[in-house]
């Protein structure tokens, strides 16, 4: 099996050291570049190809949010772990409504890390609801018109927030999984989100869901 390519991009090169000795130790992951900035993570993400960008979001020069942004916007995108000191960190939110597929803090275990990493090189993301809420409560709602999501659409939504599954909503409102997974798509195409997590924040902040 080829091994999940991880870019570590963090400014603090006993956090790139610690986490790349963590990551290395499994057989299914390998560390293949570490970058001391959020612009040298953007060119060595073009250059390398990585599966996966741990991104630490306060860095200086380009910063962890800005190139969240611009790595997702290469072909073939890698997907982007945002990882953090402060829980409750604003610039973390910021991350996440740019699209990265979820956060994990500095202190987590070892295994957490790894856990984190296979999961969202599979393109699952890391949605933990009540972080979340409190992330998403520091920014107040916006004054936008509201995206026209139907009642289901909204009801999916809710039960996305609540960080469930496509087979879980399923269970919960009586339908296929199938169905489920066209209503989810069709609010990500109306909210204009890359994924899960960015719709709940978008949901959020447009008044369409309460966490």
């Amino acid at each position: 099996m080829t091994p999940v390519r991880v870019l570590l991009a963090d400014d603090e090169p006993l956090v790139r050291s610690g986490l790349r000795l963590i990551l290395d130790a499994e057989p299914d992951l390998e560390v293949v570049g570490e970058a001391g900035d959020g612009g040298e993570a953007v060119a060595l993400a073009r250059k390398l190809r990585p599966d996966v960008v741990c991104m630490d979001v306060r860095m200086p020069g380009v910063d962890g949010i800005r190139a969240t942004e611009l790595v997702l916007r290469l072909p073939d995108a890698p997907k982007v772990l945002v990882v953090t000191t402060f829980e409750h960190d604003g610039y973390v939110l910021d991350a996440l409504t740019a699209g990265a597929s979820g956060f994990l803090l500095k202190r987590a275990r070892a295994e957490e890390m790894v856990q984190a990493v296979r999961t969202v090189a599979v393109g699952q993301h890391l949605l933990y609801p009540q972080a979340l809420r409190d992330l998403v409560r520091t920014r107040p709602r916006t004054a936008d018109a509201e995206p026209s999501l139907t009642p289901r659409e909204r009801e999916v939504l809710a039960l996305v927030a609540e960080g469930l599954t496509n087979a879980q909503i399923a269970a919960a409102l009586q339908v296929g999984v199938e169905t489920v997974r066209s209503h989810v798509a069709a609010t990500l195409a109306k909210l204009g989100a890359r994924d899960r997590t960015q719709a709940v924040v978008l949901g959020y902040r447009a008044g369409l869901v309460d966490l």
